[in-house]
């Protein structure tokens, strides 16, 4: 690129009285003029400057005490720490010795040097321009799939990547499954050796199962599941399965190609896809569910029919004493099976507590108060959930 003649007297001559007092580096040197000069190369650019002036490289320069010229260094632990990750795009974070930034400030002060970059930027530019020629990835200062930390001081690189979200749905085909696992009680689910950093220790539920198959394909430390609604260790979860979403946190890969069904023992994983977030309202959801009742007196002829008056019927929940009118009841299947036991379908909101509705702890109205007769919920099985009203 050609330059203007008196454009690079003005530059020698703010050189020549700059390195009268301090002693900078190519990069640190063409850092100043670069962007006045329209460059890109601040190494480049310091070079042909120190070659106009016929000057030597110092041993030592002021301003980053050599750290520029040995940024190979890092760059190589970068690569290092980055070897096992799947990532196309990054973003590098920077912690220098406060004295660096100080003599910046100096410099850029005493020679009032205005809209140049700071020796921050250009340690972190320098690094991406090189890191991303050597990985065939670009820098995103937005939304990157991993973020370096250089920390200049202690001579350390660490990698953070972006976590991955996924959203599906499980169907749970054998009863005994509870849906969540417990943390593991050394770490209280925050990660420890002994859990191997995961926050749980055994994999013996739904929660267990599914952030296993994402230990073991993505790679990641932990799982967080989101549930969408929930059911006992004794339910089973039919049909179009629950919905989820979980976010693996520091995961290692992230582009998997993934089946529609997932089988796991016990459990299935469908339809599962990645989403760009999880929702932070409220989710709202129907549910079709099968109960299964038992009865403390026997039923009399037609007592079930009352039930038939719980179809497009509110359901009012009592929580710490405030009465809330939310939930409904949208429609009604019952069958009699013997004497003291019944079967009841419903397709309501959910959130309703389903034991409390056949109990009549709370909620209202509820079975046993219909019935006028003491009722329990022996099971209660899934047979579809839809999202939405």
């Amino acid at each position: 690129m050609l330059l203007k003649k008196t454009t690079m007297d003005q530059v020698i001559t703010e050189t020549k009285q700059i390195l009268k007092e301090y002693h900078l580096c190519d990069y640190c040197l063409g850092r100043i003029f670069a962007s006045r000069l329209h460059l890109v190369s601040h190494k480049n650019l310091g070079g042909k400057i120190r070659k106009i002036i016929k000057q030597s490289n110092p041993k030592s320069c002021y301003l980053c005490k050599n750290l520029m010229p040995e940024l190979g260094v890092f760059l190589t632990k970068m690569l290092d720490i980055s070897k096992d990750y799947e990532f196309s795009t990054f973003l590098i974070g920077a912690i220098l010795q406060p004295s660096i930034l100080d003599r910046d400030d100096i410099v850029r002060s005493k020679f009032k040097l205005r809209g140049i970059a700071g020796i921050k930027s250009d340690i972190t530019r320098e690094m991406g321009k090189q890191f991303g020629k050597k990985t065939r990835t670009k820098v995103d200062y937005q939304n990157p799939d991993v973020v370096f930390m250089i920390d200049f001081k202690k001579d350390i690189c660490e990698i953070k990547p972006k976590a991955v979200i996924l959203q599906g749905r499980y169907t749970k085909e054998m009863r005994g499954i509870p849906q969540k696992q417990p943390s593991c009680n050394r770490c209280d689910g925050k990660g420890c050796f002994v859990c191997d950093f995961h926050g749980i220790s055994e994999f013996n539920s739904v929660e267990g199962k599914i952030a296993k198959y994402m230990y073991e394909k993505f790679g990641a430390q932990q799982a967080k599941i989101t549930w969408i609604g929930g059911e006992d260790e004794s339910s089973l979860v039919l049909g179009n399965g629950r919905p989820f979403f979980v976010k693996l946190i520091n995961p290692r890969k992230r582009k998997i190609s993934l089946p529609k069904k997932i089988q796991l023992e016990g459990v299935s994983i469908l339809h599962l896809r990645s989403v760009s977030k999880i929702p932070t309202d409220q989710i709202k959801f129907r549910t079709n569910v099968l109960l299964e009742i038992e009865t403390e007196k026997d039923l009399v002829p037609e007592a079930l029919n009352v039930l038939e008056g719980l179809k497009d019927m509110s359901i009012s929940i009592s929580e710490n004493t405030s009465w809330k009118n939310q939930k409904r009841i949208y429609d009604v299947k019952i069958k009699k099976i013997d004497p003291r036991s019944f079967t009841i379908l419903v397709e309501l909101d959910g959130g309703i507590p389903l034991k409390r509705f056949v109990t009549g702890n709370n909620v209202e109205p509820n079975i046993s108060v219909l019935l006028e007769n003491s009722c329990k919920c022996k099971t209660f099985d899934f047979h579809k959930i839809a999202l939405g009203n």
